[in-house]
C-alpha cells in the first residue's frame, strides 16, 4: 500500500484517542514528548473521497518518503546496531529486559513512559526508582491511597499523571483480572490516560508488538531524515510520521528500535547543535544532503561532485515542504527542520497566599495547608491557604484574612504581614536577606514575589506569613486542612511552587534569614569606581559635613 494511502487510511489506533499536551524539546533536557495533538484522519469515501485522494497523491512528492526498501533495511540496520553500542544505561530498561512475567514488564514500561512525558530524564530516574521500590506491581499501586501517590510524585508536575497511572492500575486489578492489555489498539481503548504513543511503547518493548512510535525525538529525527518541513502540528504531516515511523520499525526487534530512534533524538540528533557526525543514519538524512548541496552551491563544485535529490512536487506547491514564507537559512543548517511551532505565550494569573504558623505548637512550629479541588490544575495536592488577586489589587489583604480565618477561624488581623514587599529600611536598618545597611542614597528595594510558570499559566503569588504567638495551640484542623511541623511539610504532598513560598517565609523569619545568592543592594566594595566627571557632580551635591559648617562659621 503506498504510503500516502495508509495516510488517508484511518488508523485503528485512533479510536477513543486522548488529546495530549505538547511542550517543545529542548537540547540537554532530553525530553520524552508527544508530537501533538493526535488528529483522527477522516476516510475518505465516494466520489469526493476519491477526489480528495488523489490531490493529496499529486501533492505529495515521493522525495520525502522511503521509497527503496533498501534504504529501509540499511536504516534499521544503522540504527539499531549504533543502539547496541550507544544506549544508555537507565533503570527502567534494565527492569523491563530483566523481567519475565509480561504484566510486570508492561507495568515497568507504563510507570517510565508516563513519568518520561515532558520531564527530563536526569529527573525522572530518582522518583521511577523510589516508585518501583514502594509500588513493584501493579497490585501494589492499586491498593495505594491518591494522597500516597500525589506524596511521591510531588515535584515531578503535570500531577494528572500520576492519579491517572494509579486509575488504570486499579482497572487492571479490579476489571481486567490483573493483566495488561496486549496490544497498542487495546491498551489505548481500555486504559485511562493512555493515548497513542504511550500504548505503542508499551505494546512494542513490552509484548514486541511490531508498532511505530512518535515522541518529540522521533519527530525531529524523521523531518530531518526526509526533509520535512511543514508543520509537523497538521494532520497531513503527523498521519505521515506515524506511516514512517510504521514502515521503519523493525518486526524482529521493534522495542529497541523504538527506544533507539528515540536515544537517537535524544542524543545526537538534539534540538540546536545535532552531532551529525556520529549519527548513524547521515548517508539518509536529506536535510544534511541539504546542507552539502547549499555548501557547493556557496562555492564552485569541484569535478565529480556527487548530486543532491531535491524535492520535486508532482504538481503545485509541495505541502511537507517549508512554505515560502520560511526560506531556508544557511546558518542554521539541518536545525532548519523541523518546523518550530509557534508558542501561546501562558497566561498570567496572581495569587495571595499566606503561610499560617503556629510557633508554639506542642513538638515544634507548625504551619497549616489546606488540599486543593480534586479536579483541575495540582488536583489533590496541599496548599497555604490562598485567593485569587489582581496584581497589586486593594482587597487583597482583606480576602486573604477572610479566607484564613474560613479555615482557622478568628485572627489577629494586624499581625498579617506582605513579605511579597521588601520595603526601604528606616535608618541603620539591615538589608532583609543579608544585613547590608544601604548609605543615604540607594535604589528602590525589590518586589520578593514567587513567579512560577505551570505549562500554560504563569502564576504569581504574593507572599504574606502570620505568625500565631501567644496565643493557644490549635491541635485540630478541620476537614480539608492539617497542621504540619516543618519536617512534614518538605514530605507532603505539596507542589514545588508552595516549597517556593516556604522558602520566601522561612527567608524573613528572625534567625532563620536566608539570603540570596547575591544581596540585592550594592555593597561599597562592589560598586564600579565612579569617574572624575562623575566625582565632581558628587562633591557638588554632597551636603557639607559638621566640621566644614564649623570652618565657615569661624
Amino acid at each position: 500500500m503506498s504510503i500516502w494511502r495508509a495516510i488517508m487510511k484511518k488508523p485503528r489506533t485512533a479510536v477513543r484517542s486522548c488529546q495530549r499536551k505538547r511542550a517543545p524539546c529542548q537540547e540537554g533536557r532530553e525530553k520524552r514528548v508527544l508530537s501533538g495533538r493526535q488528529v483522527k484522519p477522516s476516510t475518505p469515501n465516494g466520489l469526493a473521497g476519491r477526489q480528495e485522494e488523489v490531490l493529496l497523491q499529486a501533492s505529495l512528492s515521493p522525495y520525502h518518503l522511503f521509497r527503496d526498501p533498501a534504504d529501509v533495511r540499511v536504516f534499521r540496520e544503522n540504527l539499531l546496531s549504533w543502539y547496541d553500542r550507544e544506549k544508555r544505561d537507565l533503570p527502567w530498561r534494565r527492569r523491563a529486559e530483566g523481567e519475565v512475567d509480561l504484566d510486570r514488564r508492561a507495568y515497568a514500561v507504563w510507570v517510565s513512559e508516563v513519568m518520561l512525558q515532558q520531564t527530563q530524564v536526569a529527573t525522572v530516574i530518582n522518583y521511577y526508582t523510589r516508585w518501583m521500590q514502594k509500588w513493584p506491581t501493579l497490585q501494589d499501586l492499586a491498593s495505594a491511597s491518591l494522597e500516597e501517590v500525589n506524596q511521591l510524585w510531588a515535584g515531578l508536575g503535570y500531577y494528572s499523571r500520576g492519579r491517572r497511572l494509579q486509575e488504570g492500575a486499579r482497572k487492571v486489578v479490579e476489571e481486567l483480572g490483573g493483566h495488561m492489555p496486549r496490544t497498542a489498539e487495546t491498551l489505548q481503548q481500555l486504559l485511562p490516560g493512555v493515548g497513542r504513543y504511550t500504548a505503542g511503547a508499551i505494546a512494542s518493548i513490552a509484548f514486541g508488538q511490531a508498532t511505530g512510535v512518535v515522541d518529540g525525538n522521533v519527530v525531529r529525527v524523521l523531518c530531518r531524515v526526509r526533509a520535512i518541513g511543514a508543520d509537523p502540528r497538521s494532520a497531513l504531516v503527523s498521519q505521515l510520521l506515524w506511516s514512517l515511523a510504521q514502515q521503519l520499525v523493525d518486526p524482529a526487534r521493534p522495542g529497541d528500535w523504538n527506544q533507539a530512534a528515540m536515544e537517537l533524538g535524544a542524543t545526537v540528533c538534539t534540538p540546536q547543535h545535532p552531532r551529525c557526525s556520529q549519527c548513524p543514519v547521515q548517508s539518509l538524512c536529506w536535510a544534511q544532503q541539504r546542507v552539502e548541496r547549499e555548501r557547493l552551491l556557496g562555492s564552485r563544485a569541484p569535478p565529480g561532485s556527487p548530486d543532491v535529490e531535491e524535492c520535486a512536487p508532482r504538481a503545485g506547491p509541495c505541502r511537507l515542504c517549508a512554505p515560502p514564507t520560511e526560506p531556508w537559512d544557511p546558518t542554521r543548517g539541518v536545525t532548519n527542520f523541523p518546523r518550530k511551532a509557534g508558542r501561546r505565550p501562558p497566561r498570567e494569573e496572581c495569587s495571595a497566599t499566606c503561610v499560617l504558623e503556629q510557633p508554639g505548637a506542642l513538638g515544634g512550629p507548625r504551619v497549616l495547608l489546606v488540599q486543593r479541588p480534586s479536579s483541575g490544575l495540582l488536583a489533590g495536592l496541599w496548599q497555604f491557604p490562598a485567593v485569587t488577586a489582581e496584581p497589586s489589587g486593594p482587597r487583597e489583604r482583606e480576602a486573604l484574612l477572610r479566607e484564613l480565618q474560613s479555615w482557622a477561624g478568628p485572627l489577629p488581623a494586624p499581625r498579617l504581614r506582605h513579605l511579597g514587599q521588601v520595603r526601604e529600611p528606616r535608618a541603620g536598618q539591615g538589608c532583609g536577606f543579608c544585613g547590608h545597611i544601604p548609605g543615604p542614597v540607594s535604589a528602590p528595594w525589590p518586589s520578593l514575589q514567587v513567579v512560577h510558570t505551570f505549562s500554560h499559566i504563569k502564576l504569581t503569588y504574593q507572599v504574606y506569613g502570620l505568625a500565631l504567638e501567644g496565643q493557644t495551640p490549635v491541635t485540630v484542623a478541620p476537614p480539608g486542612a492539617r497542621w504540619l511541623t516543618r519536617e512534614e511539610f518538605h514530605t507532603a504532598a505539596v507542589s514545588t511552587a508552595m516549597k517556593k513560598v516556604f522558602r520566601v517565609y522561612e527567608g524573613q523569619q528572625p534567625g532563620t534569614r536566608k539570603g540570596p545568592k547575591r544581596c540585592p543592594v550594592s555593597t561599597p566594595s562592589s560598586r564600579k569606581k565612579p569617574s572624575p566627571g562623575q566625582q565632581l557632580l558628587d562633591s557638588f551635591f554632597r551636603p557639607p559635613d559638621a566640621s566644614s559648617l564649623n570652618s565657615t562659621a569661624q
